[in-house]
């Protein structure tokens, strides 16, 4: 499906006393991908989120490969793992500027009607926007 590529540098302040990147962080880097994915369609958290669409994260998995270091540069890869219902799945891999994989990672994130509080499908504009990207 859809993928994304994402560019950022590792700061100081998400590694730890080694200079390696803290595993807290991937969860952050993984939220950079998926909204810069959003983005790449053309939509955003705020615009959802006035629209009355909230989307938790209800899954997360990482897998460490390698360390990620201060002032690496890293590739954040996005794939959109299938068409999206009332949830949306991403697959994630992260490489550092000599293109070896860091890290995988896996998240689920469910569509929620924020004034409901339920579950709801996937709104229209983002599938319209997907179905323009297949043909």
């Amino acid at each position: 499906m859809r993928k994304h590529y994402t560019t950022i540098r590792v700061r100081y302040a998400e590694t730890d006393q080694m200079g390696v990147v803290y595993h807290g962080n991937y969860a952050h880097f993984f939220e950079i991908g998926r909204t810069e994915w959003l983005r790449s369609l053309g939509v955003t958290y705020k615009y959802m989120e006035k629209s009355g669409i909230m989307l938790p994260v209800i899954s997360l998995s990482c897998n460490f490969k390698k360390s990620a270091l201060y002032d690496d540069k890293l590739t954040i890869t996005t794939i959109l793992k299938k068409t999206p219902s009332v949830k949306i799945e991403f697959d994630y891999e992260i490489t550092n500027q000599n293109n070896e994989l860091i890290s995988t990672g896996n998240t689920v994130l469910a569509f929620i009607n924020n004034n409901t509080k339920k579950p709801m499908r996937c709104p229209d504009y983002i599938l319209d926007k997907l179905a323009i990207l297949k043909n």
